[in-house]
């Protein structure tokens, strides 16, 4: 029988695993993690990552073992510890899925060469996305740089359809393995008491068991109000399903046909099933922009933008990512990123332009605030993301999209739910005030118990000179190119 090493990554899941199933196929199958943070460099998982990493692992192996395996885990370079693994078990073949993250495309060929030279065969496949890069093109053949022509583009090809789960000969073999524990992913403090993420077992639930219940919740109801409710922070509109499309745990073409065949079974959900679609769609959009410029992460995409007048005021950007700005539907924004490791998208665009605009504090500072603290922090969403936001990414009108955050709090909560929930020094403010808490009359701060300066800030800068000082900051490398 021929033995095979499936070395799982961002793919934690048994079901629509391209690699596992051809495994199977072929005899014994080792499955093995292996945890080597030092591949991606400065881009190593964020603390609240590390701790859905550690949760998902835990759920994948219990799955494996229910079904009569062992999940392999092993702590250091990639390629050394498959060389290693590889002569304990006596394999012939080394499959994993394909991964885009800049980084990966190096170590991928550095695995492929050293086996190649050895005898062994390395496969990889696809599974990540819809689409592999380079497969969704221009009339002319070259990369679509726009979201939406991107889209109507890749609606045209067909998806391929999910894998069934395999059924798998694990190999009998006994295998020294590390215990994940001693990677300390679980952010704790110096007592070594769980601190950061104590709780948040109460809201998530890593793995492939719970990414398949997050789906099947999202399309039985929730999703009929997706299309104008995925813009209200204080309702449970939106599917949530972003760290578990991260880890991989569900797969975007599982994702895919059942949402088609939602669509079958309620017809009238349809359009905004295609709304939900299209965050999906603008994932596989990103990756395909990380394929095509893989410095994303740290490089303006647009090159203008590297003469970016930026002020990065230090005692801003601290304020900001405490939650300390004196503007509430932003304050809300970043308090729940960083109680739950999640924050409403609407509202990360909130935060994201002030960061940019209203303080012009470099993008980078926030895709790594996000970087750390986001449980679905993904490389190439967070980089494109961030650099749409700022202007400086794959978009056409940069210039006037500098989001009011008063305004933006009085359209998307205008009873003010989600920053009384998230800013409760402010929960007695009437709805008139609790955008612009300074605009309330010094008797009504007082009958709400608020004294600004002291219970909550005074605004950090003012909003009409901020979006004038941002559009002077555009025009300036406007001119300059």
């Amino acid at each position: 029988m021929s033995t095979t090493i499936v070395l799982f990554r961002q793919d934690l899941r048994l079901h629509d695993h391209p690699a596992l199933t051809a495994a199977a196929q072929r005899g014994d199958v080792v499955p093995v993690f292996i945890y080597d943070p030092e591949a991606a460099g400065e881009w190593c998982l964020g603390g609240a990552s590390q701790w859905w990493l550690h949760e998902s692992l835990v759920s994948l192996k219990n799955t494996i073992t229910k079904l009569g395996g062992s999940l392999i885990f092993r702590h250091g370079d990639t390629l050394a510890c498959l060389q290693e693994l590889r002569k304990e078990v006596n394999a012939d073949a080394i499959y994993f899925s394909r991964q885009y993250q800049p980084w990966s495309p190096s170590l991928e060929q550095s695995i492929r060469s050293h086996f190649d030279s050895e005898g062994v065969s390395v496969k990889r496949f696809p599974g990540t996305l819809l689409h592999e890069p380079g497969t969704v093109l221009t009339g002319s053949g070259t990369a679509f740089k726009v979201f939406t022509p991107f889209w109507r583009a890749a609606n045209k090809l067909t998806a391929a359809s999910p894998i069934a789960l395999p059924s798998v000969s694990w190999t009998g073999v006994s295998i020294q393995t590390d215990s994940i524990e001693s990677w300390r992913l679980r952010p704790i403090d110096k007592t070594g008491e769980r601190d950061w993420a104590d709780g948040w077992d109460t809201l998530w639930t890593p793995g492939e068991d719970g990414a398949q219940r997050t789906l099947e919740t999202f399309l039985e109801a929730p999703v009929e109000h997706y299309a104008e409710g995925r813009d209200t922070p204080a309702k449970r509109y939106t599917s949530r399903l972003s760290p578990h499309l991260k880890f991989g745990e569900i797969s975007p073409r599982q994702v895919w046909a059942a949402a088609q065949q939602r669509k079958l079974s309620a017809p009238q959900w349809s359009s905004a099933i295609d709304k939900f679609l299209a965050e999906i769609g603008w994932r596989e959009f990103c990756y395909q922009l990380i394929d095509l410029f893989n410095e994303m992460p740290n490089t303006p995409f647009k090159g203008q933008f590297g003469g970016f007048p930026w002020q990065n005021n230090a005692e801003h950007l601290r304020a900001w990512q405490r939650g300390q700005t004196g503007y509430p539907i932003v304050d809300a924004g970043m308090r729940e990123l960083w109680h739950t490791g999640f924050m409403h998208n609407r509202v990360r665009m909130i935060v994201a332009s002030f960061l940019t605009k209203h303080l012009l504090v470099h993008w980078i500072e926030g895709e790594r605030w996000f970087w750390d603290c986001l449980l679905d922090a993904d490389i190439a969403s967070n980089a494109c993301s961030w650099q749409w936001v700022a202007g400086s990414g794959a978009d056409a009108a940069p210039y006037f999209r500098i989001f009011n955050p008063i305004a933006q709090g009085q359209k998307f909560d205008p009873a003010g739910e989600y920053v009384r929930r998230w800013c409760p020094e402010l929960a007695d403010l009437p709805k008139k005030f609790i955008h612009a808490p300074w605009e309330a009359p010094p008797m009504t701060l007082t009958s709400a118990g608020v004294t600004l300066g002291a219970d909550y800030p005074h605004p950090i800068v003012d909003h009409k000179s901020a979006r004038q000082g941002a559009l002077d900051a555009y025009e300036f490398i406007k001119k300059a190119s």
